[in-house]
């Protein structure tokens, strides 16, 4: 498994920041870095992200440095995919985030995105949904998950669109609330 969520040729984590991953015909996704720390408080402590995917305790900007650090910055060394700033080609405004994730508790990648409520309903996060799936399978990885809360219907809907399938409910940890889990083979 190790095997497959590796990439061969990474470029050095010193000169991740504003590194271009994916460019659709509306969006560019690139990676994060320390400078988008105000970008990341914002979308962090909207009503949305707390209710559908929680709390990161993101209250300063030293706080959202902290979670770039070590989340989507870890990753990029880890793995070699976390997960990237959506920002709109035409002015380099950040709308939200979209990429992959590996979690000790999936087997597989899975795929994570949130979006500010000013930019939902405008098929932005299909776009990039559907860009980071092609991204996978260009990776290698031949499978690729997704977790929601119970409730959220608007990822739920989002996730079928780009072909991933319900496979059931599951924890990811005990002392953890219940998700729903998609799946989707990407094939050779």
């Amino acid at each position: 498994m190790r095997n497959a969520l590796n990439v061969s040729a990474r470029p050095s984590p010193f000169n991740l920041s504003r590194m271009t991953v994916l460019e659709t015909n509306r969006l560019i996704l690139r990676h994060l870095s320390p400078d988008d720390a105000p970008f990341i408080l914002e979308l962090l402590n909207q009503p949305s992200f707390l209710r559908f995917i929680g709390d990161k305790n993101v209250r300063s900007r030293e706080d959202a440095v902290r979670y770039l650090e070590t989340g989507p910055l870890a990753s990029y060394e880890r793995f070699g995919f976390g997960l990237y700033r959506v920002e709109l080609k035409d002015t380099a405004t950040p709308i939200g985030m979209c990429g992959l994730l590996k979690r000790d508790t999936l087997p597989d990648a899975d795929i994570g995105f949130a979006f500010l409520p000013e930019y939902w309903s405008a098929g932005y996060a299909f776009e990039a949904a559907e860009a980071v799936m092609n991204y996978g399978r260009g990776l290698g990885l031949k499978r690729i998950v997704a977790i929601t809360s119970l409730d959220n219907d608007a990822s739920i809907k989002l996730l079928g669109k780009i072909g991933m399938q319900f496979e059931g409910v599951i924890k990811l940890a005990d002392d953890q609330p219940e998700v729903k889990l998609f799946g989707k083979s990407l094939g050779a």
